[in-house]
């Protein structure tokens, strides 16, 4: 199968309300275009230079995903060029972005990212200072938290129920409470191995990179 035959693949067996960001990083341009020319438009990338170069010569309606460890003098680069961060990952970081979004009188979209497996390897916040990271956001003017995403540890089917079902739980818990610059629209979690059981978890966004651009190249 092509790389464009992938991508139409899954776009039509996950359900409609479910978004697909096909995940480029490292996948030069002409890939990306496959994409595109079979209506792909969400794109992810983990680089802040890799996103903003393929931004200025690729269509201007493509919606680019910040998916990767954001480190915080960065964050002025992705203003004005980023549609959703997905790895809000500290009080330090969500600081970095309100002010540096302030500056511009502009508002960052952006998911808190959840360390759900306590996996000192990946980034993310536990569930324990979730609450901390709630009353900070709640005083932020330039940051609007649209959900939640997780990276969940490697492990069989039903070891990824268990974290994505987590997950679900603690995104509901905050969906009935009316809080401050935070609406739970977004629940990002699940990629090319295991998306199929995200969605059946309750997930509305997935990311998708081998599952459509094949292995990345060593």
């Amino acid at each position: 199968m092509s790389i464009a035959e992938k991508n139409m693949a899954i776009l039509n067996e996950i359900p409609k309300d479910v978004t697909l960001v096909a995940v480029s990083k490292t996948k030069p341009i002409e890939m990306i275009m496959e994409c595109y020319d079979i209506g792909q438009r969400d794109f992810g990338e983990n680089k802040v230079q890799d996103l903003i170069a393929k931004k200025e010569v690729l269509p201007k309606d493509i919606r680019w995903h910040f998916i990767g460890k954001l480190q915080t003098n960065k964050v002025k680069y992705l203003v004005n060029n980023v549609h959703l961060i997905h790895s809000l990952s500290s009080i330090k970081l969500l600081e970095k972005i309100e002010s540096e979004f302030g500056k511009n009188n502009l508002s960052a979209d952006v998911l808190i990212q959840i360390n759900i497996g306590r996996e000192e390897s990946k980034s993310g916040i536990y569930e324990e200072e979730l609450e901390d990271m709630i009353k900070t956001v709640e005083n932020c003017n330039h940051v609007n938290v649209k959900g939640l995403m997780v990276i969940i540890p490697k492990g069989t089917d039903e070891e990824n129920r268990y974290y994505f079902n987590k997950t679900k739980k603690i995104f509901d818990n905050l969906k009935d409470r009316k809080l401050k610059n935070i609406s739970m629209q977004v629940l990002s979690m699940g990629m090319t191995n295991d998306y199929k059981i995200a969605i059946q978890e309750g997930a509305t966004m997935i990311r998708v990179g081998s599952g459509i651009f094949g292995l990345r190249e060593k």
